[in-house]
């Protein structure tokens, strides 16, 4: 694991768009898995600029979805397909048919489950997967105790977790699910490149836990420690509670170019 500690957001945001332009121009129909949540917003602004300027062509790509709601209405603003649609697929000019992503409204949602694994591996499988991490070590919608073998599927969000997404739903908890279809550990692992992006004091916490404390299902984003290529990317905020953030930032400052991120 790689740990980068950058000066705030906006600097984590350019570091990993420019991971993902350079991942572009050798690989120009790379399979990018993208969050949803504010934080890594910054990425995706990074990337569009550079889209936008020419530096990088983004016309091949294709995005999959690491989650979604179970139940929200077929095109309702905060499901994440809408959301992905609206902060990625849109910007970078693709079309849906460039875009994976679970149907958290099927009827058989355990059906759609096992359909959305099927049709990550049959695309080739994710190249470069960006990951938040929740307040409580969370990655994907993958809660405490979860499965570190864990495949695509329904998980039931922890209040904690409700609490932090109400503010997507007019800060009403009452709009907010209770379940969501989310790629699982297992699946997420499968992924040859995870980049986990996390900013702020409130995700300190966390991010000592995942990087520097034991592997656990308690902590699910621990499991990045078991990863070849996984690389973690934090402000100075939310690198607080490093104990060897000096390490990680002599490291960083002493990398070959040629590793690239």
């Amino acid at each position: 694991m790689e740990v980068v500690i950058v000066k705030d957001a906006r600097a984590g945001g350019e570091l990993i768009a420019d991971g993902i332009a350079d991942l572009l121009r050798r690989k120009p129909d790379a399979l990018l898995g993208v969050a949803t949540g504010s934080t890594p917003l910054p990425i995706y602004d990074a990337l569009i600029a550079q889209v936008s300027a020419g530096s990088v062509d983004a016309s091949r790509a294709r995005i999959a979805q690491l989650d979604e709601y179970v139940g929200l209405p077929a095109g309702h603003p905060e499901s994440y397909r809408s959301t992905v649609l609206r902060q990625v697929v849109e910007p970078l000019g693709l079309s849906q048919e460039a875009f994976l992503g679970p149907d958290g409204s099927a009827e058989d949602v355990l059906a759609a489950c096992e359909a959305y694994d099927k049709a990550l591996s049959e695309a080739g499988g994710v190249d470069l997967q960006i990951l938040g991490i929740g307040t409580d070590g969370h990655i994907g919608f993958n809660e405490p105790c979860s499965s570190l073998a864990s495949r695509t599927r329904i998980k039931t969000l922890t209040e904690q977790t409700r609490v932090d997404n109400a503010r997507f739903f007019d800060d009403d908890i009452e709009q907010v699910p209770h379940h969501v279809i989310t790629q699982g550990i297992g699946t997420i692992l499968e992924a040859r490149h995870l980049v986990l992006l996390a900013t702020g004091e409130g995700k300190a916490e966390a991010v000592a836990q995942t990087v520097e404390g034991p592997v656990a299902a308690l902590v699910p984003a621990s499991a990045l420690q078991l990863h070849p290529h996984a690389t973690v990317v934090v402000d100075e905020a939310a690198a607080s509670k490093l104990k060897l953030a000096d390490y990680f930032r002599h490291t960083f400052a002493n990398k070959p170019a040629w590793q690239g991120i």
